[in-house]
């Protein structure tokens, strides 16, 4: 996608598709770990995409100085976004990250990273397993 139009989307409508890429990368780890009820997928995901994951997770990537100057732009936009609600088990200030990586996410995705999309989800599940 064009650049110029990259930066019409808002950066809850970008965590919104980020969103559904993260759950479906991990909803795919969790699947390739072997196979299990559905009960036990369920639950091994939802730790791996929770706010509080994907915080800790975004967290040690910005220690790390994993993220290029323009990524921790778009991760801000994203976290710093006027939310309406967050997460029942969760911080406003952990929805806020989680919502800010979910932005970065969308991002690469409208920018057609994949690679670097895998790069950044697959630290994320090392960070949280």
């Amino acid at each position: 996608m064009e650049e110029s139009r990259l930066k019409t989307y808002s950066p809850l409508s970008l965590a919104f598709l980020g969103d559904a890429v993260f759950s479906l990368f991990m909803r795919e780890h969790v699947m390739k770990a072997g196979n299990m009820s559905a009960r036990k997928l369920h639950d091994r995901t939802v730790k791996l995409v929770s706010a509080n994951a994907q915080e800790k997770a975004i967290l040690q990537m910005i220690e790390e100085k994993m993220l290029s100057d323009e990524e921790t732009d778009v991760y801000r936009r994203g976290e710093n976004a006027k939310v309406d609600t967050h997460a029942k088990n969760a911080s406003l200030i952990t929805y806020h990250r989680a919502t800010g990586f979910e932005c970065l996410i969308g991002w690469l995705y409208l920018k057609e990273e994949q690679e670097r999309i895998e790069e950044l989800l697959t630290k994320a599940i090392e960070i949280n397993e």
